[in-house]
Parts: structure tokens; sequence; C-alpha cells
């Protein structure tokens, strides 16, 4: 066993743990909070959860023992299994951060309409989809015997055998299958999350004008405030373009190497190295670590319910530190308070 091997292993057991950790944590927050229940997009989040646990839970040990074994892991009927959920999974996640993006889209485009849109009737249709979207491909791919152990990413997922010689109708499926699941959601993505951005650049710019005229009629407000209300309202424009990239630059970056490396293998001179195999695996394992980041945790309910919950635990109750300020700092702090909450509101 080499030393990259044995940082494969590693990298798979550090994905694991933090996907499996997050993930709950994203639970817990939904199942403790009625504001997060009571959020549209918290469906889809505990949707998305929910697939990165059972990844977590079947499919990355089962990638770990290949690579630690270099052979299937336990029998035939176990190797089945995990290549349906990988296959039915992943499709899931993929889907339920579209549907994800579609919520953004209607809430910020279509504010006055959001709520006759999104009800739950229609978010459940959206889910009920997503699922069974997935569970189409997974069982053509079980019931035309295209599942097995893959050596080539050590782990057991769609594959077509040495033996088969349905190589024309594997192709087809495969390409149909990355075609309807990657590159629709990349498609979905892109457009909503770019129309989102736009929409949100234009009511910004728009208030700019009547921020800083109501900054230079607040004659009283210390001129460090004022140069602080600027920079905030600058810093939040570039945080909107920062979670755009974020969303589509992370989908991208987990699922396109392994998506293109899938594509590459059926031309059958291309033969995939089996580090690179395994790598573009991690890659996709990776999405399930980084959602509860990219999706919820570092968002200010989240953070609210996970206090709450640790308080709760711990038996404290929840206070507020008060410290000693000037009666002109306490004036400038709400000048600032109130003009940052204006940006907010606008800007968001």
């Amino acid at each position: 066993m080499n030393l990259l091997e044995i940082f494969l292993e590693l990298l798979i057991v550090v994905i694991a743990v933090v996907s499996l950790v997050a993930n709950l944590l994203v639970l817990v927050c939904f199942t403790c909070s009625a504001q997060v229940r009571g959020q549209v997009p918290g469906i889809f989040i505990v949707n998305l959860s929910f697939c990165n646990i059972l990844i977590t839970v079947l499919n990355m040990p089962s990638t770990l023992l290949g690579v630690v074994k270099r052979q299937k892991p336990f029998g035939d009927h176990f190797c089945y299994t995990v290549s349906f959920m990988d296959t039915l999974l992943t499709t899931n996640t993929m889907l339920s951060m579209a549907a994800l993006s579609i919520d953004r889209w209607i809430a910020v485009v279509f504010p006055l309409t959001y709520s006759s849109k999104m009800k739950l009737k229609n978010v459940a249709l959206m889910v009920s989809y997503a699922w069974f979207h997935s569970l189409a491909f997974s069982l053509a791919a079980v019931l035309l015997s295209w599942v097995d152990y893959s050596p080539a990413y050590a782990s057991c997922t769609v594959h077509l055998g040495d033996g088969d010689g349905s190589r024309g109708h594997f192709m087809v499926f495969t390409t149909v299958f990355h075609a309807c699941t990657f590159a629709i959601s990349l498609f979905i993505l892109c457009f909503t999350y770019l129309k989102v951005l736009q929409v949100a650049r234009f009511h910004c710019k728009r208030i700019d004008v009547i921020t800083v005229q109501t900054l230079l009629l607040l004659v009283d407000i210390h001129p460090s405030v004022k140069q602080r209300c600027l920079l905030e309202q600058k810093k939040r424009r570039q945080r909107a373009t920062k979670k755009i990239c974020i969303f589509i630059g992370s989908f991208v970056l987990c699922f396109a190497p392994y998506v293109i490396t899938r594509l590459t293998e059926l031309t059958p001179s291309v033969k995939i190295d089996r580090y690179w195999g395994i790598m573009s695996k991690c890659l996709m394992y990776s999405k399930a670590a980084s959602d509860p980041f990219v999706y919820s945790l570092l968002r200010q309910q989240y953070k609210k319910a996970l206090f709450g919950v640790f308080n709760r635990i711990l038996g404290r109750n929840s206070y507020t530190l008060s410290g000693h300020s000037s009666p002109s700092d306490i004036e400038n702090g709400c000048y600032s308070q109130r003009v940052n909450n204006m940006l907010k509101d606008n800007c968001h």
C-alpha cells in the first residue's frame, strides 16, 4: 500500500465523518426549530440532508472497503444494493439542489406570488418528482444488470461487465442519465441563480442613490459611521455574488470530474486510471459534506437553532451581553444599525 492509497482512505474517512455530523445537525435544527420548519427551503434541505446521510452510511464505507481490499466488498447482493442506492441518492441530491435554486428564483424574482407558487402541495410534488426521477434510472440500471463493482472507482456503481455485449445500449443509457441529471440540474442552477443575482444587483443599484442621500441628511452622524455604512453596503453586493459562485461552483467542482470521467470511459480505447477514478468519486462524496455549510448551517436561522439546542443540553438560559458605552457611541450605533437594516432588507 503506497502513500496515495493511504491518503485516499483517510480522505474518505474525513469526508464521511464531516458529512455525517453536519447533516445530522441540519436534521436537529429542522426538528427543534419551528422557524426552520416553517420555511419552504427547509423541506428541500431536509431531503438533501437525508440523501447525504444515506450516502455517508451506505456508499462511503463500501468505497473505503473497495480501496482497502482492492476487490468487491462482501457479496453480489450487497453490491447490487449499494449500486442501486448510489444512483438513486446521487441523482436525488442533484435534483434537490435544482429545486432549492428554483425556490430562491421564485422568492426573489416573483416575491408577490411566492406564497401561492410555493405551496406545500407544490413542494411535495417537486420532492416526489425528484424521487421518481431517481428511482426510474436506478431501477433501469438494476433490471438491465448494469450494476456491479467497478475497479476503476473501487465502488459498487453503474458498471458494464467485460463480457457484456450490450455496450451500445449502455452508452445510450449513461449519456441520457447524465444529461437528465447533471446537465439539467446545472442548467437550472445557472439560469435561476444568475437571474437572482441580476435582480439583486438591480435593486441594490436602485437604492444606492437613496442610501447616499439618506446618509448625507444625517448630519449629526459621525463620519466614521457613514463610512462604515457605505462599506457595509458594498460588502453586501459582493456577498451576493460570492454566494452564487459558491452554489454553482461547488456543484461543478464536485460532480463534473466524476460525470466527465464516466462519459469518457464509454470510449473502448480509454482506460480510467484507478487513482483518478477514486479521487473523482471522493470529490462527489465531498458534496455531501459541504452541502450543510453551503445551504444551511452558516445561515442565521440555523445558527440560532443550534445555539438553542446547545443551551438546552447544557441547561443554560439565553442571555444578552451588555457593555458600557458612551451616549455618543450608542447614538451612532443606532444610526448605523438603522442604515444597515435598510440595506439588508433591500439587498437580500
